[in-house]
């Protein structure tokens, strides 16, 4: 892709007034919901597309999950972490990307935004809940006699808010049946 090329791509995908040449090979896209950024290298072989996705106060407590997306999930496009900030960021040769290519990384990184914490939180709960089957099946403990002590721990305040409510508390309940009844056969009790 030619810088022309990239300028005329990015006015495509977003109105002419949110997209800012700020200097020769660098463009900054300017939405009401985020900035994205775009730089060509010196000598304009490559580039790189940086989407800010969250402080990275917010995202430090996942960086096992984000390194995990980057391995499983994320495409051609990966997360980061620079100045204080994760960033989702598309790293490409010039010569062979084309525009459409180009078009779709930044639809990933949009993606990446607005997903944030989701699924990286997801991934953590299904890891724990994983945890927890392993360790009842170790214990030969059958779904039921699990579900029993949720409900006893609920029940005696262990787990759960202090001040929730009983019908919070068999939502919550009922999304943790759900959870291990999605897992239950799944799960080797040998698995690590």
């Amino acid at each position: 892709m030619t810088p022309s090329q990239i300028a005329d791509t990015l006015k495509e995908l977003f109105s002419a007034a949110s997209v800012n040449a700020i200097a020769p090979g660098y463009w900054q896209v300017q939405t009401p919901k985020f900035r994205l950024l775009v730089l060509l290298s010196d000598d304009e072989s490559g580039l790189r597309i940086l989407l800010p996705i969250m402080p990275i106060s917010e995202a430090l407590p996942f960086v096992e999950q984000f390194l995990e997306a980057n391995f499983e999930e994320t495409q051609d496009v990966r997360y980061a972490l620079q100045e204080g900030a994760l960033w989702g960021v598309f790293q490409h040769n010039c010569k062979s990307l084309t525009p459409e290519d180009f078009a779709d990384a930044i639809a990933l990184l949009i993606s990446l935004y607005q997903n944030g914490l989701d699924s990286v939180f997801n991934r953590l709960i299904e890891k724990r809940i994983r945890q927890i089957v392993i360790a009842a099946k170790q214990q030969n403990q059958s779904f039921e006699a699990t579900m029993q002590n949720l409900e006893r721990f609920y029940a005696e305040g262990l787990m759960g808010e202090l001040d929730q409510s009983a019908q919070a508390r068999e939502e919550v309940l009922a999304a943790w049946r759900y959870q291990l009844q999605r897992l239950w056969n799944e799960v080797d009790s040998n698995s690590v």
